[in-house]
């Protein structure tokens, strides 16, 4: 590692140790779990194990995974239902503890059937989010690329299985299955019934990533198939603009552009025309972003999380390019990619802007950093070594 490496795993782990004191993790406080967040620090602390050589926090992760699994896989505590969210005996929960999914961990408890809607409020409320736990489908799978154990790829995939079923409805066919943003916890009835703008791309992208994972490590029969579910994301897929300017969507799609070229790479994903316009969509919304200057207004201003999801995805675009250029695999980095890589790559340098913006302890004062400040903390550690997020399947 160079100095600024050194300096970068040194701050990751120092906010990552202290985000595992804080909630619950390695100390006798509250278990305060929340799936976005764990599922971020479950990789970092893979990152972390693998560029120190430390296995303290390869444990860490264990740990996380299966405390996740105890707290957000059952009910609340101020819930009249208790146990295993999928209804399963105890015995049966903890050999499949994402059978039933897994709570979001939001503050307040779900909207209860019969009561008003209150947009506000429902950001709040408890449930299900799809695209949380496509993140904790990522996580546990490189938990298996990681320790080469299929049991956490086979979680993933009873996760990923149970979140098809129930997340989505309609029609087979372009443009008949649709998908709703927010379940209730058991899954029984949806929260907010709109679609999320790229629950599809992660429902695609995790899926087949997924599968690729279970063939790898010869366990795709202990688990069940995805195939047809990622069929049905293919074809919601068909005629959705993915263009956004939300930092962290736009990091997502930089992120995902990379899972797509690691899956394009071992040959088990056709994903030219996906990858051309996720780079595209990518281009426009970072072109936009750029110029609106959001990045450039104090620090109470602005929601460092979102910003710092931006920062992982720029921070692939470089991994991007090598995984395009490694064995001249000339029909997979076409002229059109490479142009467009080389177009990001010059806007990538927004990363130097974010990154050390939020190293700044001043900058961690205002409320905008405190009220949100597992999530702030969790994904700057991510920016600083992106790579146990980032890389996503084990060696052949």
């Amino acid at each position: 590692m160079t100095i600024e490496g050194e300096e970068a795993v040194k701050n990751a782990a120092s906010l990552m140790i202290a985000f595992a004191e804080r909630t619950g993790l390695t100390s006798e406080g509250p278990k305060q779990r929340y799936l976005w967040t764990d599922a971020f620090a479950v990789c970092n602390f893979l990152g972390l194990a693998r560029l120190t050589g430390e296995k303290r926090y390869a444990d860490l992760a264990l740990r996380l995974v299966d405390q996740v699994h105890h707290v957000l896989g059952r009910y609340r505590a101020d819930d009249p239902c208790t146990g295993w969210i999928s209804g399963l005996s105890d015995t049966e929960g903890e050999s499949h503890p994402t059978r039933g999914g897994l709570r979001i961990g939001k503050k307040l408890p779900e909207r209860r059937s019969g009561d008003r809607f209150d947009e506000a409020l429902e950001w709040d409320r408890d449930g299900q989010y799809f695209h949380y736990l496509t993140k904790w489908m990522h996580a546990l799978d490189q938990v298996s690329s990681s320790t080469r154990d299929p049991r956490f790829n086979v979680w993933a995939r009873e996760l990923g299985e149970v979140a098809h079923a129930s997340f989505t409805h309609g029609p087979d066919g372009p443009g008949g299955r649709r998908m709703v943003w927010k379940m209730s916890t058991d899954l029984s009835r949806p929260l907010v019934s709109s679609m999320g703008h790229h629950d599809p791309l992660d429902g695609l992208i995790t899926y087949i990533q997924l599968e690729t994972t279970a063939s790898l490590l010869g366990s795709a029969a202990a688990g069940p198939g995805l195939k047809q579910a990622a069929a049905d994301f293919t074809a919601m897929l068909e005629g959705i603009d993915l263009r956004t300017t939300d930092p962290l969507s736009l990091g997502g799609l930089l992120s995902d552009a990379y899972r797509v070229a690691q899956l394009m790479a071992r040959g088990v994903f056709e994903g030219r025309d996906l990858l051309a316009n996720l780079l595209s969509a990518a281009q426009v919304g970072l072109s936009l972003y750029s110029r609106q200057g959001d990045w450039l207004e104090p620090a109470a201003q602005r929601l460092a999380f979102r910003e710092l999801g931006l920062a992982i995805g720029l921070s692939a675009i470089g991994p991007l390019q090598e995984e395009m250029e490694r064995d001249g695999r000339s029909g997979f980095a076409d002229d059109e990619l490479r142009a467009r890589i080389e177009i990001l790559a010059e806007q990538a340098l927004l990363t130097s802007a974010i990154v050390p913006f939020w190293l700044d302890p001043e900058h961690r004062l205002p409320r905008s950093w405190s009220e949100h400040r597992d999530i702030n903390e969790v994904m700057l550690a991510t920016s600083l070594c992106p790579d146990g997020f980032l890389v996503v399947l084990p060696t052949p």
